[in-house]
């Protein structure tokens, strides 16, 4: 047995933990849960447990239904709001079939996959995501638009008020389970919050980012309160987003720095970027997968519905950080269009294989664009070469269904579920009548 299977056992037994909570996610990104007794744990690391896979969205269809969840004792870790006398962990997964190959299905084997076949080119994927989410009084869309429970800013210092204390209660709940928090402020928007994580491996992000998402709203919920990572939840102020910092490392170097560049990028750098600038119409479905999404891209603020690339340009899609004096280690480019809702095995997936692309291919990258993008004319922005990022959910789709390389990064089983499920979705969202339409056409027509 592996060491750390075998530091988990111990772990177990020596803390009384008297339940252990299996974790993995569905194709959209909803954590789900399977609970063991440590009886149960050694049989779960040997054989997996088995469960009707036709029950999760994307998983298997009903005549082929059953899976394999694999703990992967890395991401062992004590739940603190257990009770005393109930100790519980929790555990993520890998999620095989019966014959122990990977399912084709599992977003977090996909991102697995996709991390081995850069380390293959030996290179390994670090992210460092900036989490954005609001509160309110109640998540009750039947109460009218949602409530904020404070009116600050950019970085107020709101003492006194229910946010700060649950965003405080939140981090420490967080750093209680390992995950190292670099950040949190309040955000631009009333009662908008963010939390930046520490730089790590992918697979460990998207992970953490699970983690983050739940603490969140359980720390809302106990209080009292509601806690949304919807990417537009009201008119007239900011949306979340959920910008993320990507490096690539070969070792321990950053392959990403060149101290010689005017922009302190390497080659590397430079191509991986162009990758992803060249890819970004083709995974945004993905990056931004709700019909709601498109609201927040569509917004005059630092959500960049352009395709296109700077230092300090807030309204551009990559942004290339002026990195500290001295720390080579911290060459990164910060992708500006993911939100929240995303899931993030699934969008790391994407951002990684489009860098890659461009780094196998010799993709070049363009000119920087130092124009505020949202100031220019249609026109101007095609005069310059900048495309738009999809402005719909619609139309992120039919571009993601003629891109080889989202299909060859999700799969066959995973691309052609997300396409079948968002398609219904867009559908529904057409033929319902919103709030906008009856109370600008009911009184006038």
């Amino acid at each position: 047995m592996e060491r750390d299977q075998q530091y988990v056992l111990r772990s177990v037994e020596e803390r009384g933990v008297r339940l252990i909570h299996l974790w993995f996610t569905d194709v959209l990104g909803k954590l789900k849960s399977v609970a063991i007794t440590p009886a149960e744990l050694e049989a779960a690391f040997d054989e997996g447990v088995q469960f009707d896979g036709s029950s999760i969205d994307g998983f298997s269809r009903v005549h082929e239904s059953d899976v394999l969840a694999r703990p992967d004792a890395t991401s062992f870790e004590l739940l603190p709001w257990a009770t005393r006398d109930e100790p519980s962990a929790r555990m993520f997964c890998d999620i095989q079939n019966l014959d122990e190959t990977p399912f084709d299905g599992d977003p977090r084997q996909v991102l697995r996959r996709n991390l081995n076949e850069a380390r293959a080119d030996r290179y390994s994927f670090f992210a460092a995501p900036e989490v954005e989410f609001f509160y309110f009084a109640s998540g009750d869309p039947s109460l009218g638009k949602p409530q904020p429970l404070d009116s600050a800013s950019y970085f107020d210092l709101t003492t006194a008020d229910v946010s700060s204390n649950l965003r405080k209660r939140t981090i420490h709940m967080l750093e209680a389970m390992g995950i190292p928090v670099e950040y949190s402020f309040h955000e631009d928007s009333p009662s908008q919050h963010e939390i930046d994580l520490r730089y790590t491996e992918a697979l460990d992000v998207a992970d953490n980012i699970m983690t983050l998402r739940l603490v969140v709203k359980k720390i809302a919920m106990e209080s009292g309160t509601y806690a949304s990572f919807m990417p537009k939840p009201l008119n007239g102020v900011q949306g979340s987003g959920m910008h993320v910092h990507l490096s690539l490392f070969s070792g321990d170097a950053n392959v990403f720095h060149d101290g010689s560049d005017a922009y302190g990028l390497s080659e590397t750098g430079r191509q991986f970027t162009a990758g992803v600038l060249h890819h970004a119409r083709e995974i945004t479905a993905v990056t931004n997968q709700l019909v709601n999404s498109y609201k927040r891209l569509s917004e005059k603020s630092e959500a960049p519905p352009y395709i296109a690339w700077a230092r300090n340009n807030r309204s551009a899609l990559v942004r290339v950080p002026v990195r500290r004096r001295g720390k080579p280690s911290s060459a990164r480019i910060e992708y500006r269009s993911p939100d929240p809702a995303c899931n993030p095995y699934l969008a790391f997936s994407l951002v990684l294989s489009a860098g890659l692309r461009g780094i196998s291919e010799g993709y070049e990258l363009p000119a920087e664009t130092s124009a505020n993008l949202h100031d220019l004319s249609h026109h101007e922005r095609a005069a310059m070469g900048i495309e738009p990022l999809p402005r719909s959910l619609d139309e992120a789709l039919d571009v993601m269904e003629g891109s080889e390389l989202v299909r060859d990064s999700l799969g066959d089983h995973i691309f052609e579920w997300f396409l079948r499920n968002k398609r219904s979705e867009w559908s529904q969202y057409q033929s319902t009548v919103t709030p906008f339409e009856l109370e600008r056409y009911l009184p006038t027509w």
